[in-house]
């Protein structure tokens, strides 16, 4: 009689986690679709709608290099991209703990912002939700358990703003007309294979060092110093990028994957591993997507 009576708590433990799943995602994506409908509210007009390789003159060698070889002139200005990923989360802060993920990300290029909305998969039936966003200046990061039970939230900050701004230019490898100077990015030499790039938006100044490898192409990113989250405190550690894997979307040669990890004095520790698994651009010159579109 008790096996059955087990049997009997582990169905019902197993029919409630997968309702408050449903529900759980229900609301998750309720509130996905209010974040990307305000994104997309502070879109401003894309100037110059095509891309003119005579606003590369004057670029350092480098920078001048990766235009030439990820546009063409006459190339439209991206406006706004939806993409997914797969790959692995680390879910350790200080060692490995690999989970599986998918997700599903809007960037908007003026003003820039983007809204990643991530389910790293924990066990069978049970996933973390996470937003990542950089709305009109304002970043979050928001993380729940089945969408229902959070169990990070940081938002508002200088700090995370910077951060998060500091994401959107990395990630321009994606989208990367928003790296043109027309667009905001100022450009220093800093030898014959790296620049730095700098985006200020509003009160948020941030800068990285542009890698290129023998193609022209970025192979990685770097900054000196990113807040990252440990123990509940947002600490500055040096953070790195990298890109692989080009093909040409769309017209532009975009990287399909890559790494991200952070470099605090202990060594090196990757954290995000993925690959784009669709990607389906809006450009300045053509009717907009349906941004909300889940």
């Amino acid at each position: 009689m008790w096996i059955k009576w087990i049997s009997l708590i582990c169905i019902l433990i197993l029919v409630g986690i997968g309702l408050a799943s449903i529900y759980g995602g229900y609301r998750w994506q309720s509130n996905t679709d209010k974040l990307r409908a305000k994104l997309a509210s502070g879109r401003r007009i894309i100037k110059p709608k095509i891309y003119d390789q005579k606003e590369i003159e004057g670029l350092p060698a480098p920078v001048q290099r990766f235009f030439r070889a990820v546009l063409k002139d006459g190339q439209p200005m991206v406006a706004a991209v939806k993409f997914a990923h797969q790959g692995q989360f680390n879910m350790s802060e200080k060692g490995t703990k690999w989970s599986p993920f998918t997700s599903t990300q809007l960037v908007i290029t003026q003003r820039p912002g983007f809204d990643w909305d991530g389910r790293i998969q924990m066990a069978p039936g049970l996933k973390v939700f996470v937003h990542d966003t950089y709305v009109l200046g304002v970043a979050t990061l928001h993380a729940s358990l089945l969408g229902l039970i959070t169990l990070a939230d940081v938002r508002g900050t200088p700090e995370v703003a910077q951060g998060e701004l500091m994401r959107f230019l990395a990630e321009a490898a994606w989208y990367p007309t928003a790296l043109l100077s027309s667009q905001g990015v100022r450009w220093e030499a800093i030898d014959d294979t790296s620049a730095r790039g700098t985006l200020t938006d509003g009160a948020t100044t941030v800068s990285l060092i542009f890698c290129f490898n023998t193609e022209g192409l970025i192979s990685s990113i770097h900054a000196a110093a990113r807040y990252r989250t440990v123990g509940g405190d947002l600490v500055a550690t040096p953070w790195e990028g990298r890109f692989w894997d080009y093909t040409v979307r769309n017209g532009i040669q975009i990287p399909l994957e890559g790494e991200v990890r952070w470099q605090p004095p202990e060594g090196s520790w990757p954290y995000w591993r993925g690959r784009i698994t669709e990607i389906n651009y809006e450009f300045a010159s053509f009717l907009p997507l349906n941004l909300c579109v889940r």
